[in-house]
């Protein structure tokens, strides 16, 4: 099914802004086949801020990178080193007070997935609930520093904020066979999008009362060449899993369920790492203060 569910009568929305929280240096030929040899792309590692048109609740997705990264497990740190080198120039803090917010101000969290360059560094928000795919939880255990080479912290989220989402009884929603209706109202729907990482998730923000939408796809694609069948998801044996993503194939899948959502009228979808969405739109309205415009 490849249709998004219509407006109702006096529908809710959300209004959506970017938010710098820092760039990661991408080498090409990690990622996607065919590439070019030797080329890096210097993508953001970008959040979002989402303001309901109805409730006063805050939403951000993805934290982003942490400014002190070093302070990541000891694995990420070599990894950041070695190639995939970040800057934090604003994190997503900063980011939120160019428009007068705070991270008190933050209702909830939701993380695509728990990755360094997009759960940031989850301290910085003492009060906001956060939402982590639950499969996700199987990262933690034992975690770092119990174990020497894990990629997260066991303290990382916050025990007593945290809530694990388990996709395994949600509804289908256009291409997409799990969706969870956030409000109960239609306007933010947590997609489940299974292959890079357990528990990644993306976010789908109804932005107009009459049918726009934006589609925030996390790490299911890091180029717009994979999303538009120009290249395919490369094989590495960099990656723990020789890929980028844990599973190759259930990634792929869910890439082709991009590709339909782009041919449903009105629908946007950014990449978390979207180097050219970027470009053309950094330090403009689409940034908070301002918004990304519903199409």
């Amino acid at each position: 099914m490849d249709t998004l569910p219509p407006p109702s009568a006096n529908q809710a929305y959300c209004q959506v802004s970017a938010l710098e929280s820092g760039v990661i240096h991408l080498p090409d030929e990690m990622f996607m086949t065919p590439a070019t040899p030797g080329r890096v792309t210097i993508a953001p590692s970008l959040s979002f801020l989402v303001r309901h048109s109805k409730r006063p609740e805050k939403l951000v997705f993805d934290l982003g990178i942490r400014r002190d990264w070093e302070n990541n497990p000891p694995r990420v740190v070599h990894w950041i080193q070695n190639g995939h080198m970040v800057e934090v120039r604003q994190n997503v803090v900063e980011s939120l007070a160019k428009g007068g917010l705070s991270p008190d101000d933050i209702d909830i969290v939701c993380l695509s997935h728990c990755h360094h360059d997009h759960a940031g560094d989850p301290r910085q928000f003492p009060s906001s609930q956060f939402l982590v795919g639950a499969k996700a939880k199987e990262l933690f255990h034992p975690g770092f520093p119990a174990d020497t080479k894990a990629l997260l912290h066991n303290n990382l989220l916050p025990s007593d904020r945290t809530t694990w989402l388990d996709p395994s009884d949600w509804l289908p929603l256009g291409p997409f066979p799990r969706a969870l209706d956030l409000y109960n109202d239609g306007s933010v729907y947590v997609i489940d999008a299974p292959g890079h990482l357990p528990g990644h998730q993306n976010l789908l923000v109804r932005t107009s009362a009459d049918g726009g939408w934006l589609l925030m796809v996390g790490d299911s694609a890091h180029n717009w060449r994979l999303v538009t069948g120009d290249a395919d998801v490369a094989m590495h044996p960099d990656w723990p899993h020789g890929c980028v993503h844990d599973d190759p194939k259930q990634a792929e899948e869910h890439i082709k369920r991009i590709r339909h959502m782009m041919r449903i009228p009105r629908v946007r979808v950014i990449l978390a790492h979207d180097e050219p969405w970027y470009r053309e739109n950094v330090g403009g309205s689409a940034f908070w203060p301002g918004e990304i415009p519903s199409l």
